[in-house]
Order: structure tokens, then C-alpha cells, then sequence
């Protein structure tokens, strides 16, 4: 993702609507990677601007995506999510207890449709979504033995 002042100039020079809220967000989205939704990136940006509304939040993130800045992302954590890491190709871990979403880096090779599968798709793009548990989710976990009468805990499936 480009600079604040990059970020600036690119919206001014297409004739987009600058404001100070608009830059706060830019630089909420800097270095940011945990891939906020509109809704942290809004508590975020309000804790120093009270006053920014939801919608300026969504308006600028809609904005930011259709320009290739900010990447939207339904990773099925319950709310869109934003990254700002668009210049690495990357795939995504996903927690499947907190939504806790992070960057990885994963040699795949070339991923296609085989041709009698390809039901009249045009097809541009393929996603690879790891998922499982976080560090800290894993941790809380209750460990073997850990059951309410001392034996291993187990779960429904066994």
C-alpha cells in the first residue's frame, strides 16, 4: 500500500474528495496486519477523530479497493476485511475460534480448473485459505486429562 502522502496525491489527482479524516484513515491501514474490518478500522480512526462516521470509514475502504490500494477480502470471519498488503502476492491463516486473519507466504505452483470443469467460467483468479487455530486459541484449549472428573476430556465427535 502506497504512502499517506501517496495515498493524498493519488485521490486529489482524480478528482476525489480529500479530507483529514480520509488521510487518518490511510494511515490506520499502514503497516496494519491483522486485516481490519470497517469496524475496527472506524473504532481505530475515532479514538483520535470522534466526530468520523461509519460511512466515511466504508466510503474511503470502497474507495481504496476499487483503486487496487486495499484488497477486500471474505475470509467467512463474519465481516469483510481489508488488506493493505496488495503489492506481495500472499495467501491467508484464518482462526476458525477468534477470526484472527494473518499473511503467509505459500509456494502453490499453478492452480487451474481442469478443462471439463470449467462450466463456461472465465476464470481470472484462484484464493487459498488456510485454516485452523490460532497460537492463542490453541492455548486455550483444555489440555488432555483436563476433563471435569480428571480423565482426558473428549470431544462429541469420538
Amino acid at each position: 500500500m502506497r504512502t499517506t502522502e501517496e495515498l493524498t496525491e493519488l485521490f486529489r489527482a482524480q478528482g476525489r474528495k480529500m479530507t483529514p479524516q480520509r488521510q487518518r484513515i490511510f494511515g490506520a491501514l499502514q503497516g496494519d496486519v491483522t486485516h481490519p474490518s470497517a469496524e475496527a478500522v472506524y473504532e481505530q480512526v475515532r479514538e483520535e477523530m470522534p466526530t468520523i462516521s461509519l460511512k466515511t470509514v466504508y466510503q474511503t475502504l470502497n474507495e481504496l479497493t476499487e483503486l487496487g490500494e486495499v484488497a477486500a477480502l471474505d475470509l467467512g470471519t463474519g465481516a469483510l476485511r481489508f488488506d493493505p498488503n496488495v503489492d506481495v502476492p500472499h495467501q491467508h491463516l484464518v482462526c476458525t475460534s477468534c477470526g484472527k486473519v494473518r499473511d503467509v507466504t505459500v509456494e502453490i505452483g499453478r492452480l487451474s480448473v481442469p478443462p471439463g470443469e470449467v462450466q463456461g467460467y472465465e476464470v481470472h483468479s484462484a484464493e487459498v485459505v488456510f485454516r485452523g487455530l490460532c497460537g492463542r486459541c490453541r492455548a486455550s484449549l483444555p489440555a488432555p486429562g483436563d476433563g471435569p472428573d480428571g480423565r482426558e476430556a473428549r470431544s462429541p465427535d469420538r
